[in-house]
């Protein structure tokens, strides 16, 4: 079975059908998150601007507080900003966030990704639902709607 394509096509949004670009990027952790471990599970991939920002903290909450119900529907969850590792460590402490936060400093996921800043400023809020085949099946993207992101993966895995 071919695994996940690789980055490629930087700033070409994937879009729901195709296949999830793969990554290797560090998580606060301490650990490696790889899209290629996590096949054969649901993965809400959610980009978001930065930790600590108010509609950020209201996101990166909603997804702590619906944690059970991604893991109790076989999903794993993943945020990604360019934020440090360091950073990440003390965000996820502050809010005990369940889930891996990754690094992606040097741009290149959210590029493969195609997620394109807003208002030409800020980087984009986009959510992700990557079934276990590895298909985008989601994609949701509001800057200013941040907490519905959660509830439209969930239904999206739920096949609500």
């Amino acid at each position: 079975m071919p695994g996940w394509p690789a980055l490629s096509d930087p700033e070409v949004p994937v879009k729901t059908g195709d296949k999830a670009p793969s990554f290797t990027k560090p998580a606060q952790t301490g650990e490696t998150v790889s899209l290629d471990d996590l096949r054969g599970k649901w993965v809400v991939l959610y980009f978001y601007p930065a930790d600590d920002t108010p509609g950020c903290t209201a996101e990166a909450c909603s997804f702590r507080d619906s944690y059970e119900d991604f893991t109790d529907a076989g999903a794993v969850v993943v945020g990604v900003s360019a934020d440090s590792l360091d950073k990440h460590e003390k965000f996820a402490a502050k809010h005990n966030l369940p889930f891996q936060l990754i690094s992606d400093d040097d741009g290149q996921l959210r590029s493969a990704y195609g997620v394109k800043k807003s208002l030409g400023l800020l980087p984009g809020r986009v959510t992700y639902v990557i079934d276990p085949e590895g298909v985008i099946q989601k994609v949701f993207s509001s800057q200013l709607k941040a907490t519905k992101h959660i509830g439209e993966a969930l239904a999206t895995i739920r096949g609500e």
